[in-house]
């Protein structure tokens, strides 16, 4: 009878990365949940599965834990983003399609949770000073990819303005979303500034 395959030993290092990638995610998860002052150290190792001692070796203190997913949750804002973009539908219609995109992205729980961590980083300097530059990226690659995906043209005198305040508006209803569920409201009012897009994105330069 021929002995059993010998079990295959995971890397130490992979070991290391998946346990770090399930503390963030659950950070992330609880940070939407429970918001920033609900988050703990505790319930972050308890919703991984992962030991104390284990939790504490990686992230010896909340902020580091906090400071870390800041940046896992720039990467997945990223991510879901231009994926969110690469399927994007063409036509006469993109424009539409384009800003509920927008609207969905800044409405989803990753932005709630980074919302949590906006107005924690208000009074707390350490947690300011890594929140904000990364705030920025996540700012300058939206910009790149709204201007990308709309086609428009920032040449043009105006058509900056117009996707950051794009941005802009679809930021802010992402923000009334987190107090109650708008919809509706959300894509009535991404529906018309659609058709003002396209008004305005269409028109001849000025001579």
């Amino acid at each position: 009878m021929p002995s059993p395959a010998p079990a295959t030993r995971v890397p130490q290092a992979d070991r290391s990365r998946a346990m770090r990638a399930r503390l963030l995610e659950a950070t992330v998860e609880l940070l939407v949940e429970r918001g920033f002052a609900g988050t703990s150290t505790t319930l972050v190792s308890e919703r991984a599965g992962v030991s104390r001692g284990a939790q504490l070796h990686h992230f010896p203190t909340k902020n580091d834990l906090v400071v870390a997913a800041v940046e896992h949750l720039t990467e997945r804002r990223g991510a879901e983003l231009a994926e969110a973009v690469g399927q994007l539908p063409g036509g006469r219609r993109r424009t539409r399609a384009v800003l509920r995109m927008l609207g969905d992205h800044f409405s989803s729980p990753v932005f709630a949770a980074a919302l949590e961590l906006w107005v924690a980083a208000r009074t707390d300097d350490t947690l300011l000073a890594a929140v904000s530059p990364l705030e920025q990226r996540v700012g300058r690659e939206a910009h790149r990819l709204t201007v990308a995906a709309l086609g428009a043209d920032e040449s043009r005198p105006g058509v900056r303005e117009l996707v950051q305040a794009t941005l802009d508006l679809v930021r802010g209803l992402g923000l009334a979303q987190t107090i109650t569920d708008d919809t509706a409201r959300r894509r009535r009012i991404l529906d018309a500034w659609a058709d003002v897009l396209d008004r305005e994105l269409a028109k001849e330069p000025a001579r």
